[in-house]
């Protein structure tokens, strides 16, 4: 049987009977099977179609990422939204002036209400990972960025973990339009992520305590809790499918953090796909 890398062997050897290629740059890495070639003339350009179709022949990825998908069902399958509250949401939150732009291209608010409608109406387990902030939680030593910029504008505070106190219509209080959803006596919320991801909540004991081992993600933002959460649960052995249109990020000089998210969501998750397919995917679930 011949061996794989035969058509890398053919490239090398090819490469190495072109004398005329000496002025341009060919590099072989032996575990990835990466050729750079510096295409400086016509003759280059067909050596690089040349490795692409050997490459794929050999069965290496080149550049086309596979697509798992992620099947759905009503046993094992939860919606996950990760803060859905005012300070993300409402043209009131601290953080509308760099959000609001995202949550209104992607249509986000109303997206999340329809996975919220989808899930209910057809008894799928739903939970909320909420983020808040005690006083306590003011005396950290040490911040990231968006740490300080969160403790410095007030994002997500409340007075204190066993009271409600000024929580009403506070930033750190749900969209008022989601509370019919999450206060039914049915959702489960958490307890609250401190900083992106899930680790330092019980997300993940309270999905497995119910033997679900599959989730749609939603929430905000996009490049910081939900790609946190993907990447947690992920790790922990959960499917994970992203809804890339119920969800949003800040836009600012730095960066555009929606962007940043769909790239990654694209290379991690299991699936990422829009409202309608995810609405459609609960609704056809049994």
């Amino acid at each position: 049987m011949a061996s794989a890398l035969e058509p890398v062997k053919t490239i090398r050897h090819t490469i190495r009977t072109l004398p005329h290629l000496s002025a341009g740059t060919v590099s072989y890495i032996d575990g990835k099977q990466l050729l750079e070639v510096e295409k400086e003339s016509e003759m280059k350009k067909s050596l690089v179609l040349m490795i692409v179709a050997a490459l794929a022949s050999a069965g290496i990825a080149t550049a086309q990422l596979p697509d798992p998908g992620m099947e759905v069902d009503l046993t094992s399958t939860a919606l996950v939204v990760t803060d859905p509250q005012n300070d993300f949401l409402s043209p009131e939150g601290v953080t509308w002036g760099v959000v609001g732009e995202s949550v209104t291209e992607n249509n986000t608010v109303a997206n999340i209400d329809k996975l919220f409608k989808a899930a209910k109406s057809k008894g799928m387990e739903v939970f909320i990972s909420p983020h808040y902030y005690y006083p306590a939680d003011k005396g950290w030593k040490f911040e990231g960025a968006l740490e300080v910029l969160m403790h410095n504008i007030g994002m997500f505070d409340r007075k204190d973990a066993l009271s409600l106190e000024g929580f009403e219509g506070s930033g750190a209080d749900w969209l008022e339009q989601y509370k019919s959803y999450i206060q039914d006596g049915k959702t489960i919320v958490t307890s609250p992520h401190k900083v992106y991801g899930p680790e330092s909540n019980d997300l993940a004991l309270q999905l497995r305590k119910r033997g679900i081992d599959r989730v749609v993600l939603a929430g905000m933002s996009a490049n910081l809790c939900v790609e946190s959460h993907m990447r947690e649960l992920l790790e922990q052995g959960f499917e994970v499918a992203v809804v890339k249109d119920a969800t949003a990020a800040a836009k600012v000089p730095d960066g555009d953090g929606y962007a940043a998210a769909l790239v990654n969501f694209r290379f991690i998750a299991n699936d990422v796909i829009t409202t309608e397919e995810a609405v459609a995917a609960i609704n056809g679930a049994n």
